[in-house]
């Protein structure tokens, strides 16, 4: 068997190496920084384990802008390091994940003609901190009214004199966030989800491992580890609270997109545009457009942020400043919030917090690593793995800026064969490039699929185009547990479908029973669950506030044992 495959099986005897071994290393947290910090240690020859309370990419790395970039509006802050940084990361993850990681033009467009002084030295200076002879991306250009409209026919031709043009990239986050998993696993690392920390083992002040629950089960175990990695974005206080640590590190700060039909909007880049408190994105994403985002403190329930009509209205009304055809709420097919782990500061407002993370040591036997962004997640996971040398000694250094993902290894042979893969598969030529997009050179197992159950290489009813098999393969390979799972982030039927997904769960809750040992009982469980999440979030969207929000989205339970409470 492939060992990068998660499915249940694969999970059970993980949680029977977790039981059995002292590891190395056992991370808590199934974000991207969690993940990238199982895969580093593991490539470094550790013995590794993770586990998640949740799904993997369950918390904020499934619920962000979708970017790959450098963060063009911290030049403003001057904070150069953080920019070439994430740039130079920018570069990297285009070679290691070309199936996951793609290209993105972006126009930055411009009210008045000095602008272009302005805003061209910032964008020639982002081209410059990513200068190397391997950044793959064009340079920025400038362009007048008429080029920018051919390029965006939607921008409100009275309000701009021109644009400028540059590039960054993009992925689907939650997807590479299992990727970067299955990546782990063929390392030897031990991956389980829905597994929670529930305290730490110590032995005097050195933390040994941690007491946690399996969640699908309800049972207790123990994992005993020379190093516990704390990896739990906005639940990383509670963590070091377990070691007796009450200092608050992380702040949470919410931002909301909202999901538009890719017709509703005319234009072929990304755009970006300031706001009076940070910047508005507008964003070309699988055949929609996502806009976003907000930045305001959040102290309610972690598991459920919550957008509410307020965020909507806020940017309704920054993107139709800017659109010749003004969008309004009946136009959003969907609308997500998420939580940023932003290191605490002494700024008062969280949209000025810095985006640079930390790598702390609470206790002998157990490091925090908090902030950072998505991009930039291999140099958290490295320089929390370098902070663990204290305890596990000299290191062999980190390499994976060298390690592809599953996915990338001939990826390019196959893209150029997608033709071919389309002729003899019977499927249009645009459904096998999404299909490459997403699995990369592992599409085979896909095919593997269908070829054993021709069935499956049909559409998923409701389902925004996903093939069936696409839902088996989810729990078979990539692993999924829940009919939540399965519609929000290994696919994102959730808010590209105008019923948010209520059609698919019905199909696809029976389609994946046996692989996850269901009965009738349960899969009208899941249903049911996933009914109440839907209800409640459009619920919460109707509410001018938060906290009427959060009460309304409490009314979806989650599915899992043990989570009503964070």
């Amino acid at each position: 068997m492939d060992p990068s495959r998660l499915g249940p099986d694969t999970r059970r005897r993980a949680l029977r190496r977790l039981g059995d071994e002292t590891l190395d290393v056992l991370v808590i947290g199934g974000g991207i920084t969690g993940v990238g910090c199982a895969l580093d240690a593991a490539t470094r020859g550790l013995d590794v384990g993770l586990i998640e309370q949740r799904d993997l990419a369950s918390g904020t790395s499934s619920r962000s802008s979708k970017l790959i970039h450098g963060g063009l509006r911290y030049l403003e802050r001057l904070d150069l390091r953080l920019v070439a940084e994430a740039l130079h990361e920018r570069t990297l993850l285009l070679h290691l994940a070309p199936h996951l990681v793609h290209p993105l033009p972006f126009l930055y467009p411009l009210r008045r003609h000095w602008e272009r002084l302005y805003v061209g030295a910032g964008v020639l200076l982002y081209d410059l901190l990513a200068a190397s002879g391997s950044n793959p991306l064009p340079r920025h250009r400038h362009l007048g009214r008429r080029s920018m409209l051919r390029e965006f026919p939607d921008l409100d031709p009275e309000a701009f004199v021109g644009a400028i043009r540059y590039w960054d990239a993009q992925t689907d986050d939650a997807r590479y966030v299992a990727v970067l998993a299955r990546t782990a696993a063929r390392h030897g690392a031990s991956i389980a989800p829905s597994v929670r920390a529930v305290g730490l083992l110590r032995r005097g002040d050195r933390v040994v491992g941690v007491r946690a629950v399996d969640l699908e089960r309800g049972a207790e175990l123990e994992i005993r580890a020379r190093v516990v990695v704390n990896a739990t974005g906005v639940w990383t206080d509670d963590v070091e609270a377990m070691a007796g640590d009450t200092e608050r590190l992380v702040i949470a700060s919410k931002g909301i997109h909202l999901v538009v039909p890719g017709e509703r909007i005319r234009g072929t880049t990304g755009l970006i545009t300031r706001t009076e408190k940070s910047v508005l994105f507008v964003i070309p994403w699988d055949g929609h457009w996502l806009i976003g985002t907000t930045d305001t403190p959040w102290r309610l329930h972690r598991a459920h942020p919550a957008a509410n009509r307020t965020d909507i209205e806020y940017l309704l009304d920054h993107v139709n400043r800017i659109l010749a055809r003004p969008l309004g709420a009946r136009d959003l097919v969907g609308v997500y919030a998420g939580l940023r782990p932003l290191v605490a500061g002494d700024a008062a407002a969280t949209e000025k917090l810095s985006r640079e993370h930390v790598v702390t040591r609470p206790r002998p036997g157990l490091l925090t690593v908090a902030g950072g962004k998505f991009t930039t997640y291999r140099v958290m996971a490295a320089d929390a793995l370098d902070a663990a040398a204290g305890d596990l000694g000299r290191l062999p250094p980190s390499v994976t800026d060298r390690i592809s993902l599953v996915g990338a290894d001939g990826y390019a042979a196959v893209w150029n064969t997608r033709e071919r893969i389309a002729r003899e598969r019977g499927l249009p030529v645009p459904v096998v490039e999404r299909l490459l997009r997403r699995y990369g050179s592992l599409v085979g197992e896909l095919f593997a699929l269908i070829d054993d159950d021709p069935s499956l290489g049909e559409p998923l009813p409701g389902g925004a185009g996903h093939l069936r098999a696409e839902l088996r393969h989810a729990v078979s390979h990539e692993g999924a547990l829940h009919l939540d799972d399965l519609l929000t982030r290994r696919t994102h039927i959730s808010i590209e479908e105008p019923d948010r997904g209520v059609t698919a769960a019905h199909a696809a809750a029976p389609l994946v029973a046996d692989l996850l040992g269901w009965d009738a009982r349960t899969v009208a469980r899941e249903i049911e669950h996933y009914e109440a999440r839907v209800a409640a979030e459009l619920e919460s969207q109707r509410m001018p506030d938060d906290r009427t929000a959060d009460a309304a989205r409490m009314g979806a339970p989650d599915v899992r044992v043990g989570l009503a409470d964070d």
